[in-house]
């Protein structure tokens, strides 16, 4: 892999080329003093937001059990608090694309987006209506260390652990999406050879019953709008289908380690498949169903050596997945 491969899947490079067929999204440079912000260690500081809001709800309404937090006059602890940073001019950019793209985004940085870090919004999800929210949600996330520090450590030219520039992408959030709708779909030479559902843990028997129309509508996708327009020869790229069957391109990632390739696996996709045959990949049958994948950090970092814990995992979630495929009653 080439670090120009792996930079072409930058939201910020690709997006422009593709806004059409794509979800509405809002590109901001982020200063490099909120980039250090993300990336340090240390005590978790929200910064102050000049516009008030609260990122964290109150937790403690308990005056006994918040006076265990106080720390008490007579205290050997003369350190000083830890200041909080503050971005003004950022936020006040940040706040005015949300505004204009409806008063709910979903972030991302150049690459990935804070999946891991969902479970600390108040939804649940990486729904955000203010520059807190956003804030809470990329400074909690484990996996945007990817981006931060490890961007091209899979690349044989690499020259930088991080590209010099970073970006935050703000795309609408629009609360009609379904998950079991979005597809990741697999490139190689320039040829559509893989779609898998990029929803593993959600069974949804209407899915096995379009399959051959979504096929289509994917592929037709592909050749009007991706083939000849993404240079790179191989990677992967995301799509969600609608209700009325148009298609929305959501994302482009890399054809390496560290991008899921969710129901399939790199080895599969390594070999040499039939000229203008696609394999299309879902969750068959309800004992077919994967744990959701969205771990604390990118898939290359799990030890999934032989005899690890993931290891024996996948190894077993895969062979149920085969069994179930094989079983006449699959599907039913």
């Amino acid at each position: 892999m080439q670090v120009e491969g792996v930079n072409r899947c930058q939201i910020q490079e690709w997006y422009p080329k593709f806004k059409s067929v794509s979800i509405k999204t809002l590109i901001h440079e982020i200063p490099e003093t909120f980039v250090q912000y993300l990336s340090e260690d240390g005590p978790f500081i929200l910064p102050h937001f000049i516009s008030g809001e609260d990122a964290l709800p109150r937790r403690i309404h308990n005056l006994e059990e918040e006076e265990d937090f106080k720390i008490s006059e007579d205290s050997d602890d003369d350190s000083e608090p830890t200041p909080s940073p503050s971005f003004p001019e950022f936020e006040l950019a940040i706040k005015d694309s949300i505004k204009t793209l409806g008063g709910a985004v979903f972030p991302k940085l150049n690459w990935s987006a804070p999946k891991d870090s969902a479970w600390m919004s108040t939804t649940g999800n990486l729904r955000c209506t203010s520059f807190s929210e956003v804030t809470l949600l990329l400074k909690s996330s484990d996996s945007l260390v990817h981006d931060l520090c490890h961007a091209y450590d899979s690349c044989s030219d690499k020259v930088s652990s991080r590209p010099p520039t970073f970006f935050l992408a703000l795309r609408k959030w629009y609360p009609t999406f379904h998950p079991q709708m979005e597809f990741r779909c697999f490139v190689r030479n320039q040829r559509l050879i893989g779609i898998s559902q990029r929803e593993v843990s959600v069974f949804n028997p209407d899915i096995i019953q379009k399959k051959h129309e979504l096929e289509m509508l994917i592929k037709e996708f592909f050749t009007r709008n991706v083939q000849q327009k993404f240079e790179s020869e191989n990677y992967t790229f995301d799509v969600y289908v609608k209700a009325d069957t148009q298609v929305k391109l959501v994302d482009f990632n890399p054809w390496a380690d560290f991008t899921l390739p969710l129901l399939f696996t790199w080895e599969d996709l390594q070999e040499n498949l039939e000229e203008d045959y696609i394999q299309f990949k879902v969750v068959e049958s309800q004992g077919a169903v994967l744990p959701g994948l969205k771990t604390a950090v990118p898939y290359d970092y799990l030890d999934t050596s032989p005899g690890s814990g993931w290891d024996e995992f996948l190894s077993k979630a895969d062979e149920e997945f085969r069994k179930q495929a094989m079983s006449p009653n699959a599907g039913a």
